[in-house]
């Protein structure tokens, strides 16, 4: 089972990320395969992958890489670019997919298909974790928003998957600093400088966040300050409501999209301890209480912000 990272000639970002990741060393040049430039390290089951076209349209590629390496694909790590309408800069990272997104099936403006959603990578709060602790022991929490963000976008993939990314334009995705300190981190998390990597252990807590922006500063607090585990974020806009009829189920996406992130959450960390935390005030009560009866429908505990940093949890 190898962890595969994915970078794209296509993003400026992401070749900076790329150029990281082989400064730190132990890679050997396996050549073009014929759907990228692969690299594979020397002492952990790790390869990195250079693709031509943006990774958001790469449907598929962990199927693809398998056929042609005959290797099994556990994760994919995305390195890439972030964009963001306030050209803030950024330090961030988010799980894939579309999930309220309708009509289902169609293909998504930014890759993907409506409907659908990746399952995520069981390092996305130590990911998210180590960020913050080196950006701010390098001093770069006073350049770059240290962030996460909720589930968006393609591609559409088997394989658990992240994107770990660098924003908002062109200057920081070109930042050397920046794509240091993420190689540095995912270096850690894979175990590439000798320690051990991160692994998921069944039984262990997991989270799914709903409710909230795109940013999800509720859902980021409670991952900052405990040692959860954490799997889709949903934002309001990916749990869509349409308006009830007095005595009826509302209508809309958001069963769909609740459920399926559910549902790929435990895919992605078998024999979790699976609950969810709501950003309560981002709903009104009617859309509350829906999705409470689902979530007992789903046999997923809720559990309060306040019962969740660490203290409370010794």
């Amino acid at each position: 089972m190898v962890t595969l990272l994915l970078a794209s000639s296509a993003d400026v970002a992401s070749i900076n990320l790329h150029h990281a990741l082989l400064r730190l060393g132990g890679w050997e040049d396996v050549g073009d395969l014929g759907h990228g430039e692969l690299r594979v390290h020397g002492t952990r089951p790790v390869h990195l992958l250079l693709i031509e076209d943006l990774h958001i349209n790469a449907d598929g590629i962990d199927r693809t890489h398998e056929e042609a390496t005959g290797c099994s694909v556990d994760e994919i790590l995305v390195l890439s670019r972030h964009v963001s309408a306030t050209e803030i800069p950024a330090l961030t990272l988010h799980a894939i997919g579309l999930p309220g997104e309708v009509p289902h099936g169609e293909r998504g403006q930014a890759g993907g298909t409506k409907g659908s959603v990746v399952p995520p990578s069981p390092r996305f709060a130590s990911l998210f974790r180590s960020m913050l602790t080196m950006a701010r022991s390098h001093g770069l929490d006073e350049e770059f928003d240290l962030t996460l963000e909720t589930t968006h976008h393609g591609p559409l993939l088997d394989r658990p998957a992240l994107y770990i990314e660098i924003g908002s334009t062109e200057g920081e995705w070109s930042s050397v600093p920046a794509a240091n300190l993420w190689a540095e981190v995912i270096s850690d998390n894979l175990g590439l400088s000798g320690e051990e990597p991160v692994q998921w252990v069944p039984g262990g807590e997991v989270m799914i966040g709903l409710g909230g922006g795109h940013y999800a500063p509720r859902h980021k607090a409670v991952l900052s300050e405990s040692d959860l585990w954490v799997g889709h974020l949903l934002a309001n806009y990916a749990i869509p409501f349409e308006e009830p009829i007095e005595g009826e189920e509302p209508g809309g996406a958001w069963r769909h999209s609740i459920q399926t992130s559910v549902e790929s959450t435990l895919s992605a960390f078998p024999g979790a301890s699976l609950f969810a935390h709501l950003d309560r005030k981002s709903f009104k009560g009617w859309q509350r209480k829906a999705i409470l009866d689902l979530l007992s429908d789903l046999d997923v505990p809720v559990r309060r912000g306040r019962e969740l940093n660490r203290d409370s949890q010794l």
